[in-house]
């Protein structure tokens, strides 16, 4: 058999140049073989800048349970940190009408559905009520974030919140330790439905139980969602324990979040009681701290909601990212009193940076 010696070329070579008689032929030739090489073996010029990559501007929309109160002021700040740290990223601020619209909250998401955003934080006022909403957004392809009040479903991307059962526990034992274990005591709720506050209440009737000696006298009151009704409320409960040299037949008071906690302050002083009574309430704003420096709040339990924040927006993006994210993240709760509120660590929970991040 014969064989075929001739070699055979490489694959995917460019064929070699061939030799040219006339010199000014031969270079436009050249010029024009060059060019040739740079199309049948597809390089690039070297002369040819590089594509420039840009990074996409996203949009988090941020809606918090109301706008009024030091707590979401807070996390306000909070995300706008975190936005400016990550530098791609607009904040579009929006809540309810509200505290306690739900509706009102709803419509929000909604909204930001149709708007087409980027991701969402969401603090739901409602368990329930906001999950068909949140559910819908996650179908339309806009991961959300759950913070501060927990909901009903297991679409969103990440839970990040005080944990609200333990907050409630670390203030029952706090009361019955300032009580030294004995007492009567009333509860001020904050309104059904929202999540982190009923959580709380169960913790601290649980922390309370274990103290034989407190008597919960009263735990079935509302404060609901603005510091005008929490004060109504805070009379209404207050009135059947005035005895009759007006005096308060109580020890021990317990409110649950900041709007109730200022509001049974603000009737306790109109009553001439207070500092007369023992007690513990949750959140911080200017008005509390001042109260706590002047013995008429024994003690709040702090959150971190500027940490919430910050965290919520952060998730979002990693998420976005395809970068993993914690399912629940937990941005712990500090016990303040009139003997720590001066240190540091609690100074920075208690008067949060908001001057640096918001306009107001």
């Amino acid at each position: 058999m014969l064989m075929n010696t001739t070699p055979n070329p490489r694959p995917n070579s460019c064929p070699a140049p061939f030799a040219i008689r006339h010199p000014q032929s031969a270079m436009l030739l050249a010029s024009l073989f060059a060019m040739a090489l740079v199309v049948s073996c597809g390089k690039t010029p070297a002369s040819a800048p590089p594509e420039k990559s840009t990074s996409k501007k996203l949009t988090i929309a941020v809606i918090p349970k109301g706008a009024t109160h030091n707590f979401w002021k807070s996390i306000h700040a909070g995300a706008l940190m975190a936005a400016s740290e990550l530098g791609n990223v607009e904040i579009v601020w929006k809540s309810g009408l509200k505290e306690d619209d739900r509706d009102s909250e709803i419509k929000v998401v909604e909204d930001m559905v149709t708007r087409k955003v980027n991701g969402i934080v969401l603090a739901p006022l409602d368990d329930t009520a906001l999950r068909p909403a949140v559910e819908d957004a996650v179908r339309n392809g806009i991961p959300v974030a759950i913070i501060d009040s927990d909901l009903k479903t297991d679409k969103y991307i990440s839970f990040i919140a005080t944990d609200n059962y333990v907050g409630g526990v670390k203030a029952g034992d706090l009361l019955a330790k300032l009580l030294n274990d004995k007492g009567k005591v009333v509860m001020l709720r904050f309104g059904e439905g929202s999540a982190s506050t009923m959580k709380r209440e169960q913790g601290f009737l649980d922390a309370i139980a274990k103290h034989p000696g407190v008597e919960v006298v009263s735990a079935n009151q509302y404060g609901g969602a603005t510091t005008e009704t929490a004060y109504k409320a805070s009379e209404n409960l207050l009135a059947p324990y005035r005895k009759s040299d007006g005096s308060l037949a109580l020890d021990g008071i317990f409110c649950c979040n900041e709007s109730t906690t200022f509001g049974m302050l603000r009737a306790l002083q109109d009553a001439q009681w207070a500092g007369k009574v023992t007690f513990v309430g949750f959140d911080s704003s200017a008005m509390l701290i001042k109260a706590m420096e002047n013995k008429e709040l024994h003690g709040v339990i702090l959150q971190d909601p500027v940490k919430m924040g910050y965290l919520g927006v952060k998730k979002i993006v990693a998420h976005l990212k395809g970068e993993p994210v914690e399912k629940r993240i937990d941005t712990g709760a500090t016990v303040a009193t009139f003997e720590n509120m001066n240190q540091p660590e609690i100074r920075k929970l208690l008067e949060p940076d908001l001057k640096t991040w918001l306009k107001e």
